[in-house]
């Protein structure tokens, strides 16, 4: 009565004042032990003393101890059980065997734990559930659903926990039929749905994508848990549908029988964050405040990711220091959220304090670095980074080659970027993306387009990026040609034009004076709210082929929408000037002091001795701006010369 009320320490003193006590009163405390964490050890204890009271433990004696051995993932006492059970001659015993099975797969030895499943003669339901779940645990999905078809050729009939195991697998491998086909199975085995069978349906939708089915299966729950609710909100946040999932938040909360924990408020956080923060974003957070969950490493990752999505660093430290026990992926967070930012300094700073903390990087957190010092062209950081990464081996992964790739190319060094391609043996795309930004951002076209021949040779599919990164060293080296068959290529094969792709396309009809094809191509783009850009493209390059109707018109595009835009009024003024209509200039430039429009001063930063300085155009305020001056005095002579010597030397 004391151990199933789990008063453990009662228990133990009405087994002590027990004047004669057999095999049946030590398998009674030691099977209460061995469900208890903290006390599955002393079950241990008991083998010995049931010996010195010349008693010998039975099939239910070593099943308890075998599940105790399991509790405290101890391989190296499971296996002396293992060898007890094979002099003892209780290894028959199904129940034995289920738990011996169970235990050396809780440990993680599934070689082991396959042996004994080999061996159990008349297999129930029971065996197979523990081989399935062990596989389950130890992440071997694939596995998980080779093991249920074989369960079902040898007719043993799947439980509720089976099917649960078999969802939640198709769940985390994204097999969207199969876990249809579990459904239907389910379905016409009139079997008695239980609440985690129905759970585990609703994660597997909500985790392949159908998010409408899952609804569905969430509306057909009628005693649901929180576990129901958290999933329902999880699927959501990975659909990307706040709204729907703050609607259903509102609903739990009306319901007084259920309390949102941590793993509620980090699925609503994450589902909400790409939403304005001062709408969602903070709101939740004052009452995750009240409900005294701020301390929380879940619901602390998911305020940071949201903070930092907003562009709210502050607010992200804030939380990050309110975390009790930190863990890698809040750290990850943060190191990625101040890269995204490109305040590769805090990043760099962050990912120090994370190592002498004794926190293990992964790539994931090397390759954000990387991104940031490539972003903001800090060299020698990111060759430290490098090194870092050679230390931890990482230096060999996919993601952190792209990103060193890109940190020398923007960097300027192109043979170190070249250098680490070459050295992937079998680079994937993303790899091949980031050398083709290479090429691309150094001018070298002819490069890029030969390295796009090699990923068709590889056969890869080209995604977004690599077109991108192909049509914008198209439109820099004036390959009108071979840009306008990228483009056809690119619609012909499938993959989505973005904003960006309209972008360089148009700046590569304009560069080359084909200004009807670029505002053809303005006029098909489906990106209305980036469309002005692309009329200020055009604009500009109407000023440099004095083409006045055309880019009055496109002018008149970008002010019908935003009539204070100072850039489009400098361009059209200057459009004007390059067809000699100088009384349109004088209005003009009376109209922009009207409007008291200003031209956004250019902005330049220097980097020296690890401390970056901003200058505007103009400035004279800064303290070493005669210091920058001088530097750049020296630098024009120093070109000066070289031009003369080239002109020189050609004699």
């Amino acid at each position: 009565m004391y151990s199933r009320c789990n008063s453990l320490s009662d228990a133990k003193k009405v087994f002590d004042k027990t004047p004669h006590r057999n095999v049946v009163s030590y398998n009674a405390l030691i099977s209460a032990y061995s469900r208890s964490l903290n006390h599955a050890n002393l079950a241990f204890g008991l083998v010995s003393q049931m010996g010195f009271e010349c008693l010998r433990p039975n099939g239910a004696t070593f099943t308890s101890l075998l599940q105790a051995a399991s509790f405290v993932q101890d391989r190296l006492i499971g296996s002396s059980l293992h060898a007890l059970l094979l002099k003892s001659g209780f290894l028959g015993d199904v129940c034995v065997q289920t738990s011996l099975l169970g235990m050396y797969s809780n440990c993680g030895d599934l070689v082991s734990a396959n042996e004994v499943f080999a061996g159990i003669d008349g297999k129930d339901v029971v065996s197979w559930n523990s081989t399935i779940f062990g596989y389950l645990r130890n992440d071997k999905i694939k596995e998980v659903l080779a093991l249920f078809f074989d369960m079902m050729k040898f007719g043993v009939f799947p439980t509720p926990f089976t099917y649960s195991m078999v969802l939640n697998a198709c769940g985390k491998l994204g097999n969207y039929e199969c876990g249809k086909v579990i459904h239907a199975r389910v379905v016409v085995s009139n079997i008695v749905v239980d609440l985690p069978l129905e759970n585990a349906l609703l994660d597997m939708y909500c985790n392949c994508g159908d998010i409408e089915m899952g609804l569905k299966v969430f509306s057909r729950i009628q005693n649901f848990d929180l576990v129901s609710w958290n999933s329902m909100l999880a699927g959501l946040a990975e659909h990307g549908d706040g709204i729907r999932a703050m609607e259903l938040f509102v609903e739990l909360k009306g319901m007084y029988f259920l309390k949102p924990d941590e793993y509620t408020f980090a699925a609503v956080i994450s589902a909400t964050s790409a939403l304005l923060a001062s709408d969602y974003g903070k709101p939740l957070h004052g009452q995750i405040t009240k409900s005294g969950l701020e301390s929380s490493v879940f619901v602390g990752t998911a305020l940071v990711s949201m903070y930092f999505r907003n562009g709210g660093s502050e607010s992200a430290q804030k939380v990050f220091s309110m975390i009790l026990k930190k863990d890698v992926m809040v750290w990850t967070e943060m190191i990625m959220g101040y890269s995204r930012l490109a305040d590769g300094e805090s990043a760099i700073r962050l990912l120090v304090e994370m190592c002498q903390m004794g926190y293990k990087i992964d790539s994931f957190v090397l390759s954000g670095v990387l991104s940031a010092c490539a972003d903001l062209a800090m060299l020698k950081q990111g060759e430290m980074i490098h090194s870092q990464a050679i230390k931890s081996g990482y230096d060999v992964e996919m993601s952190v080659c792209g990103s060193l790739i890109d940190m020398y190319a923007k960097n300027g060094n192109l043979k170190a970027a070249q250098s680490i391609f070459s050295l992937v043996s079998n680079p994937d795309l993303k790899c091949w993306n980031a050398m083709l930004g290479a090429y691309s951002l150094h001018g070298m076209a002819e490069n890029a387009l030969k390295l796009f021949d090699k990923i068709l040779k590889h056969e890869l599919r080209p995604d977004q990026v690599t077109f991108l990164s192909l049509l914008s060293a198209c439109s820099h080296s004036g390959l009108v040609e071979r840009g306008k068959l990228l483009w056809g290529y690119m619609k012909e094969s499938g993959c989505p034009t973005g904003p960006k792709h309209y972008s360089c396309m148009v700046s590569l009809l304009c560069r080359a004076g084909l200004l009807d094809k670029a505002e053809k191509i303005i006029i098909e783009s489906p990106y209305s709210e980036d469309n002005l850009e692309l009329w200020r493209t055009l604009l500009s390059s109407c000023v440099t082929f004095r083409n006045l109707e055309k880019g009055v018109h496109a002018a008149n595009q970008v002010l019908t929408v935003d009539s204070r835009d100072s850039g489009t009024h400098i361009l059209l003024s200057n459009l004007y000037a390059a067809t000699e209509r100088w009384q349109d200039v004088a209005e003009m430039r009376r109209k922009m002091r009207g409007l008291m429009l200003e031209k956004d001063p250019g902005l330049s930063w220097i980097e020296d001795k690890n401390n970056i300085h901003m200058f505007t155009s103009g400035d004279q305020l800064h303290p070493r701006v005669y210091d920058a001056e001088a530097e750049l005095h020296r630098l024009q002579g120093n070109m000066k010369r070289s031009v003369t010597y080239d002109f020189l030397s050609c004699f």
